[in-house]
């Protein structure tokens, strides 16, 4: 998928399920669950010993069966591993921290980064190194406060905020109010029980019920 295509997507849908499973089988149903409430762009996190393995089989799954999903990967430390994802066929990488050098094995693979910010400098820094969007991480310990203020000298950021976002009205309502560009929701739409149960419904209606929320805080703003 092309890079403005997924930032687009990011935006319009407001909702990014992140996660990770280390079972092929497991992570294709958490995929196609969160694919079914609505979800067209979704981040699997880069947090264990095979997760280039599934994320490989995952990105071949989904380009066969999920026409229009902008698969990406997060948690990236370095350029080595970007690379590696990159020539895997990621739609996007995500990063905790800011890292130019990933950044730029991005810019020349004309894919989307999305690092991790927790200041202004830092947000300065990430868009001189080409990210178009940045994530601000963790969201609940920087606060919607954060967001809103920096509007003020940074009118045009595109802010994705991840970590303690609810799929709650008063938690969507709060992020977009501030001035989010798309929230990203792990944990809050993927409890480990729920998964363990395999009640893919669960994930797909909460995944649906999020990304409807954002719509009616759109609406009626």
């Amino acid at each position: 998928m092309d890079k403005e295509t997924t930032l687009v997507l990011l935006n319009e849908v407001g909702i990014v399920p992140l996660f990770y499973h280390a079972d092929i089988e497991v992570a294709k149903e958490i995929i196609n669950a969160s694919y079914r409430g609505g979800a067209r762009a979704i981040e699997f996190t880069n947090r264990g010993d095979n997760a280039f393995t599934v994320f490989s089989d995952l990105l071949a799954y989904t380009k066969e069966t999920l026409p229009g999903l902008s698969l990406g990967i997060g948690t990236i430390y370095d350029a080595e591993t970007a690379q590696k994802f990159i020539d895997a066929g990621t739609d996007f990488i995500v990063t905790p921290f800011l890292n130019p050098a990933v950044g730029e094995a991005c810019l020349k693979a004309n894919i989307p980064w999305i690092p991790g910010i927790a200041t202004l400098t830092e947000i300065y820094n990430a868009q001189q190194a080409g990210a178009e969007v940045v994530k601000l991480f963790p969201g609940d310990v920087v606060g919607s406060a954060f967001v809103k203020a920096i509007r003020g000298p940074m009118p045009k950021v595109k802010i994705m905020v991840t970590g303690g976002v609810q799929p709650t009205r008063e938690s969507i309502s709060e992020w977009f109010g501030a001035g989010a560009y798309a929230v990203g929701l792990g944990s809050n739409l993927f409890p480990k029980d729920i998964v363990a149960e395999g009640n893919y419904a669960w994930i797909e209606q909460k995944v649906a019920e999020s990304i409807a929320l954002v719509k009616e805080f759109r609406s009626n703003s």
